[in-house]
């Protein structure tokens, strides 16, 4: 059974049309139609309240909507900070259930610490600590995007980052991906070592890094009510082992992770490294090419000498700042 929205309009066209065809009109013709269209006229006005009233209550659900949208996206903007973009992105998608499960995958690890960082730290008030802490994080971090890495996590002055979940390119690429990495990210320790040093702290962080390349566990850790996306097992251990015995401001990494990038980087085999969990002998192998080049691609110049200081970082200056260093150099170099 349809009902049709009309009727009544159709029914008073009906009746208005029969009087027409009537020979004789009479005054009773004309009242019974005028009562038909004042019953229709009040109908259609009820009608348009409702329709207001309705289209009223339908603008203030969309408006709150719209706001729980707009409180939902920044929540999701603000929680995005806690993850790492590929996880934040597998989840927020739905390719990944927020349960507790694992994967045993072939994964590069990186990780990092800074070196005697408690006896560097140690005279530095909070507020310059927290300064140092959050520009170092923030500018390693960057630069762990930019490559795809997945940022596990930061332990103090340490970083846990991996490479080949949830996002992989392949092993051997996977390992390249992360040795470029580990040598942007020390290029960029020089030019924060002179940032630093310009604004006093005459100890700059020095970073070690250790990469490392085998099977892991990866996947959601933790309890129903609290979970992690981490990454464990004796190739990640392996991986902070070989850290700690990195140079500050060095590279070491595993035969295993060497013979996958050995084309791209220049490197010396270390003493071999033995611990606990791992049954063979670790061959160690340092990279020493990382600042090869990086005079030219250096973006921070910071000299000091009797009568003379130099402070240049690239990164701030426009095009029009740009434009006017250039000639002041070129004024300061004609007065030598």
């Amino acid at each position: 059974m349809t009902f049709d929205v009309f009727k009544r309009e159709l029914q008073v066209i009906a009746a208005a049309q029969a009087i027409v065809e009537k020979e004789q009109v009479t005054t009773k013709d004309y009242e019974a139609l005028l009562k038909s269209y004042e019953k229709l006229f009040k109908s259609t006005k009820r009608l348009v309240k409702l329709s207001d009233r309705n289209e009223e209550e339908l603008n203030k659900i969309a408006k709150a909507l719209d706001e729980k949208n707009a409180t939902l996206e920044s929540l999701s903007g603000k929680l995005g900070k806690y993850l790492s973009p590929q996880i934040y992105d597998s989840i927020f998608s739905g390719k990944q259930d927020a349960e507790l499960k694992t994967e045993r995958k072939k994964l590069t690890v990186f990780f990092s610490d800074i070196k005697d960082f408690t006896a560097t730290t140690a005279d530095l008030q909070p507020e310059d600590l927290t300064y140092l802490l959050n520009k170092y994080f923030s500018e390693m971090s960057k630069i762990a995007i930019e490559h795809g890495a997945t940022i596990d996590k930061f332990i103090g002055d340490a970083m846990l980052i991996f490479f080949g979940d949830p996002e992989t390119k392949g092993v051997p690429e996977d390992a390249r991906a992360c040795v470029r990495m580990a040598i942007a990210m020390q290029r960029r320790m020089q030019d924060l070592g002179e940032i630093w040093k310009a604004k006093g702290y005459d100890m700059p962080f020095k970073m070690r890094i250790g990469l490392n390349t085998g099977y892991c566990d990866v996947g959601n850790f933790g309890s129903d009510q609290r979970m992690d996306y981490t990454i464990i097992g004796g190739e990640v251990n392996l991986a902070a082992r070989l850290e700690s015995a990195a140079d500050p401001g060095g590279i070491l990494m595993s035969y295993e992770t060497y013979a996958l990038v050995k084309d791209m980087v220049k490197a010396e085999e270390r003493e071999a490294i033995t611990m606990k969990g791992i049954k063979r002998e670790v061959r160690a192998f340092a990279v020493t090419n990382i600042l090869d080049g990086f005079e030219k691609e250096r973006r921070v110049v910071h000299h000091e000498a009797e009568g003379l200081y130099l402070y240049l970082d690239s990164d701030k200056l426009s095009p029009d700042a740009r434009s006017q260093a250039k000639q002041q150099l070129k004024a300061a170099l004609e007065r030598l």
